[in-house]
C-alpha cells in the first residue's frame, strides 16, 4: 500500500466492521460498563464472524485477510466501546499471533487453530505485581520434572482471564540468566490444575473486559508445550507487544474519532446565543484541529500495519504509533466532553465512557514512556 486509499475488499470489510459495530456492539456497550462484564453473547457471535481470526491465514483456521484488515475492524469497535475491541487485541495481538510466529508445526494445529477459528479466546500473561515495563522484577519460575515444567508464580492484569481457554504464561526457566536470556514462554490450557483466576479487578475504564491476577501453583505443563524454546520468553514476549502496539495504536484512532462524531453531532444541534455551538469559530477551528490529528495518527498506523504485513521492520512504526494516537484521543475525549458541558459529564451519553477508557491507551502494552524510550534510542543508538 503506497497511496491512502482503500481497496474495494477493504472498504468492503470496513463497512462490514462498521454495520456490526454500530448496530451490535454499540446496543451491549453501556450494559457492560454498568455490570463490568464482557457480553459473552456478543463475543460468540463475533467469533463466529470470524473476528478473531482475522490476520490469520485459512490454513489454519483464520479469515486469510491481515494486519491492515484486523486494524479497521479494531477502530470500528473502538469506536463505539473499547472494552470489546481490547479483547480482540489481546487474543489476536498478543496470544494467537505469538503462537504464528514462533510455534512449531504441531502446536499450532492444537493451539493456534481453534483461536484463528474462533473456537477458543486467548489471553497473555506477563505482567507481574513488581514487574510491568521492567520485566526485571519477574518472579515466576518454570522448574524442569521429567517431560514436564512446573510453573509457579502470578500475572496481574491479565485481559481475558476470565474466559480464555488458552493463556499464554511467561516464566524463568533459568533464574540466574535473568528475564532476557532465562525467561520462557509456555501454552496452558485454562482447565490445568493449579490455575486460580483471581476476581476481575476494578478499574475506571474498560471495565466491560474480563482483567485479573491469575496465580500459577504447581501447575505442570508438557515439555511440548514450550512456546520457541527455552531462553526465548523475553523476545516472543517483545516482538508480542510490538505488533500490540499496532492494534491499542487503532484502539486510540477509533476512541478519538467515535468520540468526536458524537461531540460533532451534539454541537450541531446544541445552540448557545441563539445559533448551534458550531457556528462559533472557536469551536470550527478546535474541532478542525482535533480532526487533523486524529487523521495523522491514524495514517501512522496504517503505516505500521503495512510494515508488519510486508514483513518490514516495524517496532518503531508501531512505537510512534501508539504514542501519538493514544496521545491524540486522550485530547480529543477530554475535549468531546468539554464540548458537550454538562451533558458530556452524564453517563447517558457515550463521551464520558470513552474518558474513563481512553487513558489505559498511554499505559499497556508499554508506557508513553516506554514509547519514546523505543523511538529515541533507534535514533541515538
Amino acid at each position: 500500500m503506497i497511496g491512502f486509499n482503500l481497496t474495494e475488499e477493504q472498504k468492503e470489510m470496513q463497512a462490514f466492521f462498521r454495520k456490526f459495530s454500530q448496530e451490535r456492539v454499540k446496543a451491549a456497550a453501556e450494559k457492560m460498563d454498568e455490570e463490568e462484564k464482557m457480553d459473552m453473547d456478543l463475543i460468540h457471535e463475533m467469533q463466529s464472524l470470524g473476528m478473531f481470526g482475522i490476520p490469520f491465514s485459512e490454513e489454519v483456521g483464520g479469515a486469510g485477510l491481515d494486519v491492515f484488515n484486523y486494524v479497521l475492524l479494531m477502530e470500528e469497535l473502538s469506536k463505539v466501546d473499547a472494552s470489546t475491541s481490547i479483547t480482540v487485541s489481546v487474543h489476536t495481538s498478543l496470544c494467537a499471533s505469538s503462537i504464528e510466529e514462533f510455534a512449531t508445526p504441531e502446536q499450532k494445529e492444537k493451539w493456534l487453530r481453534p483461536l484463528a477459528d474462533g473456537s477458543k479466546i486467548g489471553c497473555f500473561g506477563l505482567t507481574e505485581p513488581d514487574a510491568g515495563s521492567d520485566v526485571a522484577g519477574a518472579r515466576t519460575v518454570a522448574v524442569k520434572d521429567g517431560d514436564e515444567y512446573v510453573i509457579n508464580g502470578s500475572k496481574i492484569f491479565t485481559t481475558n482471564s476470565g474466559f480464555a481457554d488458552t493463556f499464554l504464561v511467561f516464566a524463568l526457566t533459568d533464574k540466574a540468566a535473568g528475564p532476557h536470556k532465562g525467561m520462557s514462554a509456555f501454552l496452558v490450557d485454562r482447565n490445568t490444575p493449579g490455575i486460580t483466576v483471581q476476581p476481575d479487578i476494578k478499574r475506571m475504564g474498560i471495565r466491560g473486559a474480563s482483567n485479573s491476577e491469575v496465580v500459577y501453583t504447581d501447575v505442570r505443563v508438557p515439555a511440548s508445550d514450550l512456546l520457541g524454546g527455552e531462553g526465548k520468553g523475553f523476545k516472543i514476549a517483545m516482538k508480542a507487544l510490538d505488533g500490540g502496539r499496532i492494534g491499542i495504536a487503532a484502539q486510540s484512532v477509533g476512541l478519538a474519532q467515535g468520540a468526536l462524531d458524537e461531540a460533532i453531532a451534539y454541537c450541531k444541534e446544541r445552540k448557545q446565543f441563539g445559533k448551534p455551538i458550531t457556528a462559533f469559530q472557536n469551536t470550527q477551528f478546535r474541532i478542525a484541529e482535533l480532526q487533523a490529528r486524529i487523521d495523522a495518527a491514524r495514517l501512522l498506523t496504517w503505516r505500521a500495519a503495512v510494515a508488519k504485513d510486508n514483513g518490514e521492520p516495524y517496532n518503531v512504526y508501531a512505537a510512534e504509533a501508539k504514542l501519538v494516537a493514544s496521545d491524540v484521543a486522550n485530547d480529543v475525549c477530554r475535549a468531546a466532553v468539554q464540548f458537550m458541558g454538562g451533558y458530556g459529564y452524564c453517563r447517558e451519553y457515550g463521551v464520558e465512557r470513552k474518558l474513563r477508557d481512553v487513558k489505559i491507551t498511554e499505559i499497556y502494552e508499554g508506557t508513553s514512556e516506554v514509547m519514546k524510550m523505543v523511538i529515541s534510542g533507534s535514533l541515538l543508538r
